[in-house]
């Protein structure tokens, strides 16, 4: 299965109370974190809602 690797690029300070929680439950903690992820529709849609504070790589 896909993996997508999100990192965040981005502070959250600032933002809306919403894309500071979604950020949380993805793991991202800090600017520079990275997490790994399965690709799946429920991440797909988290980093939708945070797509201005975060990068996007697929990895094998």
């Amino acid at each position: 299965m896909a993996r997508l690797k999100v990192t965040q690029v981005k502070s959250y300070i600032g933002s809306k109370q919403n894309h500071r929680d979604t950020l949380r439950s993805l793991g991202l903690k800090r600017m520079n974190d990275v997490v790994v992820k399965e690709d799946r529709p429920e991440i797909r849609g988290m980093v939708h809602t945070v797509r201005h504070l975060v990068t996007v790589e697929e990895v094998d």
